[in-house]
């Protein structure tokens, strides 16, 4: 188990927790099972000050597997969360240079796929299994996650 927390912390925009919380979520990313939140709260050394305290929540997944849509793979041993990919930012946003409008994301490395401890509820996973049909063997899928892959 590694958290890289890097040097310093990404600059993020949060929301509330709750309406009458003042405890921010900065990151709740659901495939790595990562939620990180901060507020302030009195100074330990100066009650008169408010300080940033940050919370990092991570659920370590029992029998995950290495790779999530083989149930046959074996199970991960080794769990890495890096804050700095765990903060990136990579949906586009629409902003105006010398009069047009451009595509622009904050995260940099979005290219490359983040590795899933879990099962994201919003994507869908499936695997082949074998299926006898009129004395053959055919590899079919099958959803393992099938709220996600099937419309209501």
């Amino acid at each position: 188990f590694v958290l890289d927390s890097g040097i310093d912390y990404p600059v993020l925009a949060g929301y509330p927790v709750d309406l009458n919380d003042e405890e921010y979520v900065l990151v709740n990313n659901k495939c790595q099972c990562v939620t990180v939140t901060s507020k302030f709260v009195p100074s330990t050394e100066n009650p008169d000050e408010e300080v940033l305290e940050r919370n990092i929540r991570i659920i370590v997944p029992l029998k995950a597997r290495e790779n999530i849509s083989d149930p046959l793979s074996p199970l991960r041993t080794t769990f890495v969360y890096r804050m700095s990919e765990l903060c990136k930012n990579c949906v586009p946003k629409e902003i105006e240079l010398g009069g047009a409008i451009h595509q622009a994301q904050q995260g940099n490395s979005c290219e490359e796929p983040q590795t899933c401890y879990t099962y994201d509820r919003n994507e869908c996973y499936s695997s082949p299994v074998p299926l006898l049909y009129h004395g053959e063997v055919r590899h079919v899928p099958a959803a393992l996650t099938p709220d996600s892959c099937f419309a209501e």
